[in-house]
């Protein structure tokens, strides 16, 4: 966009049987050199300036002005507008103008006028006693459309106001609020509605009144007094929204707003809990069972499945009306999950083709009973510990192992645990290779997502290492994310020793046991022990976010023998 009207203001005066003026164009021109600027379409110019110089228009279709320099600037234009009649009523209509301001001042050389007018709003009025002037406001992209006839004395504002209501409402009952949203439409059938009078429930306060006839409004006692910004003698609507206090579960009076002055009161009401609940027994007095969506647009836009709707009974406002619901709430329960928060590898690489690999996971289950490891192949398993225990994994099948899993209580959160795997693993022997090479690193797979992996990789100092791209990438180590991984080991390895000082009490029987029962002394698979993990030579640290379950991941090396 090179340019821009940021604000068109007419300055008009009917004549006999036409209406001239001025227009004032302001152009922000964004940028240098010759810019084209269109005017709005329509308009009959007899002479044109560019701030306050003569300029000449380019006749279009459209009709436009080429601006030179960049910055503001006003296009001032002497202009006359076809006076159009029809039954008693002149009017003229503005050309659309993409302004975001649009300004008319019209004056009528004669007083007792009504002015009407589409596109836009009225904004002041002044009568003399020969002249009668007004400032009107347009809306941007529309035609602004004034009409006027000479004023008929009305007798509707003698008459006694008579009207009928129709308000729809939604209620959301929280834990200790409740909220409510009212539309409101009046219709006048006798009279003009200057102002509209809404009862409010007790302890109802009133946030915000929005419609585009309110001119202001208070709340007196209880009642809120909602001021028209013109008389109105057809219809008229407002939405209010409020709050109040309500007891978070047991009987609850549902605040209901009413038009006192009402004829004939219709509309709804809908009622919604927030958070966990339902709605149960209701008692509803002046109201009948109905659907959410044939309350409008402002319960459709809305409907959950714990909302209830009512319709009201055409009443009078001044009728009893009322309706009670009992609420009932639900604390609440835990999901179940079962997911590996952070998975820390610490792997030490041999020249020869050896690998020991340190495997630690912080495990957050309340759902499953074990965890099936897939092992890379050739790999074999040399300990593995559960929260700090020491167990003997089980076989499923070819290079998988289970793991028992520690469960959370129902109804509170799982708390987070560590599982522990010490391996070794054959892999291709870097000594037998030239200078240098490639090797690939396969990681075990789980049946569990995992948020987070880290991989600490140390290796000989006579290579030098470097990743291959994948879903690893090289960073510092910044420590464990997860709170279980976070103790050091050698305090697991301290609580467990404490453990099995205190178990010693039994350990005598056990030795009894297993000298008297010959089956005792058959133990088969290997006894389940610690092993400490020994960080020897350089390493490297590497992570990944967002493994798959039933994946396994996997880390591509280059490395090359280094020269001294």
């Amino acid at each position: 966009m090179d340019a821009t009207v940021t604000r068109v203001e007419y300055d008009l005066r009917v004549d006999s049987d036409s209406v001239g003026g001025r227009a004032l164009l302001t152009i922000d021109v964004l940028r240098e050199g010759w810019t084209r600027v269109q005017i709005p379409a329509g308009l009959m110019v007899r002479d044109a300036r560019l701030d306050g110089q003569p300029v000449s228009l380019v006749e279009g279709p459209p009709a436009h002005v080429l601006l030179a320099r960049a910055g503001r600037s006003v296009l001032t234009l002497d202009i006359v507008i076809p006076l159009a009649s029809s039954a008693g009523t002149e009017s003229i209509t503005l050309p659309a103008s993409p302004s975001p301001i649009s300004r008319a001042t019209l004056v009528l050389p004669k007083s007792g006028v009504d002015l009407s007018l589409t596109g836009g709003f009225i904004a002041e009025h002044a009568e003399a006693a020969n002249e009668s002037r007004w400032t009107t406001f347009g809306r941007p992209n529309q035609p602004m459309t004034l009409r006027w006839k000479r004023r008929v004395d009305d007798r509707r504002a003698e008459q006694p106001l008579r009207l009928r209501a129709r308000v729809t409402e939604i209620v959301g009952l929280g834990e200790d609020t409740c909220l409510i949203a009212a539309s409101v439409r009046v219709e006048v059938v006798q009279g003009l509605a200057r102002d509209v009078m809404v009862a409010l429930p007790a302890g109802l306060v009133v946030d915000e009144v929005n419609g585009a006839t309110v001119g202001d409004w208070e709340t007196i006692g209880g009642s809120l007094r909602v001021r028209l910004l013109e008389p109105v003698a057809t219809e008229a609507s407002f939405v209010v929204q409020g709050e109040a206090r309500a007891a978070r579960e047991g009987s609850i009076a549902v605040p209901l707003m009413r038009i006192p002055s009402a004829e004939r009161e219709t509309g709804g009401v809908a009622v919604d809990v927030v958070g966990a609940g339902e709605i149960g027994e209701r008692q509803a007095r002046g109201l009948e069972p109905a659907d959410p969506m044939e309350l409008g647009d402002l319960v459709a836009n809305r409907e959950s499945p714990s909302m209830i709707a009512f319709r009201l009974r055409p009443l009078a406002g001044t009728e009893t009306r009322s309706l009670t619901v009992t609420v009932a709430r639900y604390a609440p329960q835990a999901v179940l999950i079962a997911n590996v928060e952070e998975a820390r590898y610490r792997a030490l690489m041999s020249e020869d083709g050896r690998l020991l690999i340190d495997a630690r996971y912080a495990v957050r289950n309340n759902q499953r009973s074990f965890l099936k490891v897939t092992m890379p192949a050739g790999s074999t398993v040399w300990s593995a510990e559960v929260g700090g225990r020491a167990i003997r994994p089980g076989v499923a099948a070819a290079n998988t192992v289970l793991l028992p899993l520690d469960k959370g209580h129902g109804g509170a959160e799982a708390p987070t645990f560590v599982v522990e795997l010490v391996y070794v693993q054959r892999i291709e022997p870097w000594i037998d290779k030239p200078d240098q090479g490639r090797a690939h690193l396969d990681l075990p797979e789980l049946d569990l997502p995992v948020s987070r992996t880290g991989l600490e990789l140390h290796y000989s100092p006579r290579f030098r290492v470097e990743p291959q791209p994948g879903s690893f990438r090289v960073e510092s180590d910044p420590g464990p994310f997860a709170e279980a991984l976070r103790q050091p080991i050698a305090a697991i390895a301290r609580d467990a020793g404490e453990r099995d000082k205190r178990a010693a009490a039994g350990l005598q029987g056990l030795v009894d046991r297993f000298r008297n029962e010959p089956a005792g002394r058959m133990v088969l698979g290997s006894l389940p022990v610690h092993v400490s993990f020994p960080p020897f030579g350089p390493s490297i640290f590497m992570a990944s976010e967002l493994t798959a379950e039933a994946r396994a991941p996997s880390v591509d090396l280059a490395f090359k023998r280094t020269r001294k």
